[in-house]
């Protein structure tokens, strides 16, 4: 298995597959074909946001499925940029050839979306996610411009949520919305309280103490059963939540499975 700093998940739900988000490059063709997975099956493509690293394989995914309904936020093929002090400014865009591949995906498969969707049965994705929470710093080194003068507030961000019989099983990409403004939206917006899961990346990297111990003390109110962060989250992040929620915290790796 390849691992990078990039995310792509494979939902089965019934008869419905769909890959949610497809990585920072190619190596997610190759993983697959480890796992047994024919990419050429899925019926639909959900792109969280238009970062390089959930979208780097976008361009080979639908030229191997050519058929696939896509769904992103307008804002996912916008140029943009991050820059840290200290360091050369970096374009974070979705790869040109993912943006041609996309703006050449036949029309009718071709789903923008900036509000709340039912994709399937079950299935809904969310759109641009309301920032409420006093706690989540959801800003960051993200920008429009190269000159960084030009905030990117990255309102392409969305999740992914599953109704299960016995609750929401999210699927976050970045969660650049802050990770209790997503989950309180999508609870909101599903009508459904209870959280059985989540898996992804929260974002949490360079989270403060105080926002982790917000974060934790959420968590422990919705009460998941099992929580999968990877990504973005960072490490230090991970053990703290491990250290509030004790086991019900497992750490998500290339290749791994979980069967709700």
């Amino acid at each position: 298995m390849t691992a990078e700093h990039g995310l792509s998940f494979l939902i089965q739900a019934g008869c419905e597959s769909v890959v949610f988000d497809i990585g920072q490059s190619e190596a997610v063709f190759s993983n697959a074909a480890i796992l047994g997975i024919d990419m050429t099956e899925p019926q639909m493509l959900v792109l969280s946001h238009g970062h390089y690293d959930h979208t780097g394989g976008g361009a080979e995914l639908l030229r191997i499925n050519p058929e696939m309904m896509v769904y992103y936020h307008p804002d996912a093929m916008i140029t943009r940029f991050s820059l840290h002090p200290g360091k050369p400014v970096k374009e974070i865009s979705m790869p040109p050839a993912c943006r041609k591949a996309l703006l050449h995906h036949p029309s009718e498969l071709r789903h923008p979306v900036t509000g709340t969707c039912r994709i399937a049965s079950g299935i809904g994705i969310t759109g641009e996610i309301p920032r409420l929470t006093p706690f989540e710093d959801t800003g960051g080194p993200f920008f429009l411009d190269s000159a960084g003068n030009e905030p990117d507030r990255i309102r392409d961000d969305q999740a992914l949520w599953l109704e299960t019989p016995s609750g929401l099983v999210i699927v976050l990409g970045c969660c650049h919305s802050g990770l209790v403004n997503t989950v309180e939206y999508i609870r909101k917006t599903s009508r459904i309280q209870r959280v059985r899961g989540m898996i992804g990346g929260m974002h949490l990297l360079h989270a403060s103490e105080a926002r982790l111990t917000a974060t934790a003390e959420k968590l422990r109110e919705w009460a998941p059963e099992f929580i999968v962060p990877c990504h973005c989250t960072g490490n230090n992040a991970i053990d703290f939540m491990r250290s509030r929620l004790g086991d019900t915290v497992r750490t998500g790796y290339a290749g791994m499975k979980i069967t709700i």
